[in-house]
C-alpha cells in the first residue's frame, strides 16, 4: 500500500514538473483576411484600404443624417437616412464585385481556350501565359501583363503564380492556376484536354446561369421596387413639414423603426431566397 502512494506522488510530482516546464510557443496562425478586405479583391480594388470604406461610411452617414433632420426637423428619419447611406460604400464595393465576377466568368472560356491553343501550339506555360495579357479577353488583360512583369523580373514562375492568382481573386482563375502549377512542376501531358475540357464546362455553366438569372431578375427588381416604395413616399411626405411632424411623435417614431426592421428583413429574406449559389475560393 506504502509502495503504490509512493508511486501515485512520484506521478504527481513528475506532472507537475512537466506543467512549470516553458512550453514553446506555438507557431502563430495565419490572420485571415477580413471581410471588407477580401471583398476589395473581388472588387478588383486592393490599392484601397478598409479604412477608407469606414471612414467614407461614416462621412457619408454623417452628412445625410444632418440633412435629412434639417429639412424633416424629424430626429428618427435623419438616423434612418444615415443609416442607409452609411451602407451605400459598402453596397457600391459589392455591386463592383459582382459585377466584375461575372465579366470574368464571361471571359475565363475564351481565355482557357487560348491558354490550350497556346499549349497545343509548343508554347511553354510562361509564355502562354504573357500572350494572354495581349491577345486575351479585355477583362483579364491586366492581371496578366502584370504576371508578365513579374516573372519577366524575378523569374520565379511559382511566385509569379501566386501574385496572379491573388490579383485574379477569383475561384476559376485558382482552378487555372493550380492546374498550370501542378504541369509546371510534375508534368502534365494531357493538359491541353483539360483546359479544353473545362473551357466547355465553364460555357455550360455561364449559359445556365444566365437563363436562371434572366428569369428571376423580373422577381428582383419588383421586390426591390416593393421595399423602395414606402421611403419614396416618406421622402415626399417630408417636403411638408405638417406632416412629416407627425413622425416626431412616439408613435410616428415606432412605426418608421418598425417599418424600417420590417423592411429590412424582408429586402435580405428576398435575397437568400433568390441568390444563386456562388463557387468559393476554397483553392485561394
Amino acid at each position: 500500500m506504502g509502495t503504490l502512494i509512493g508511486l501515485v506522488f512520484g506521478i504527481g510530482l513528475v506532472l507537475l514538473a512537466d506543467n512549470w516546464q516553458p512550453k514553446p510557443e506555438s507557431p502563430a496562425r495565419p490572420r485571415a483576411p477580413r471581410r471588407i478586405e477580401a471583398l476589395l479583391e473581388r472588387a478588383g480594388m486592393p490599392d484601397v484600404s478598409p479604412r477608407t470604406i469606414v471612414v467614407a461610411a461614416m462621412g457619408a452617414g454623417l452628412v445625410a443624417a444632418v440633412v435629412a433632420a434639417g429639412i424633416t426637423g424629424v430626429a428618427v428619419v435623419g438616423l434612418l437616412a444615415g443609416i442607409a447611406a452609411a451602407w451605400t460604400p459598402l453596397a457600391l464595393v459589392r455591386s463592383r464585385a459582382v459585377r466584375r465576377q461575372r465579366e470574368h466568368a464571361e471571359a475565363w472560356p475564351d481565355a482557357v481556350d487560348h491558354l490550350a491553343s497556346a499549349v497545343r501550339a509548343g508554347l511553354s506555360l510562361p509564355e502562354a501565359l504573357i500572350q494572354l495579357g495581349e491577345r486575351g479577353p479585355e477583362q483579364l488583360r491586366r492581371p496578366f501583363v502584370q504576371f508578365g512583369r513579374d516573372y519577366g523580373s524575378t523569374g520565379r514562375f511559382a511566385e509569379s503564380l501566386d501574385l496572379l492568382k491573388a490579383r485574379l481573386a477569383d475561384p476559376i482563375g485558382d482552378r487555372v492556376v493550380e492546374a498550370l502549377r501542378i504541369a509546371r512542376e510534375v508534368g502534365g501531358g494531357d493538359l491541353g484536354r483539360l483546359l479544353r475540357s473545362l473551357s466547355g464546362f465553364l460555357r455550360d455553366d455561364l449559359r445556365t446561369r444566365g437563363e436562371l438569372e434572366s428569369r428571376q431578375s423580373w422577381t428582383i427588381g419588383a421586390a426591390r421596387l416593393a421595399v423602395a416604395a414606402p421611403w419614396l413616399v416618406l421622402l415626399m411626405m417630408s417636403l411638408q413639414r405638417e406632416l412629416i411632424a407627425r413622425f416626431a411623435t412616439p408613435s410616428g417614431v415606432l412605426l418608421l423603426v418598425a417599418g424600417a426592421a420590417i423592411c429590412l428583413v424582408a429586402y435580405r429574406l428576398m435575397l437568400r431566397l433568390g441568390r444563386l449559389p456562388t463557387e468559393q475560393r476554397i483553392l485561394a
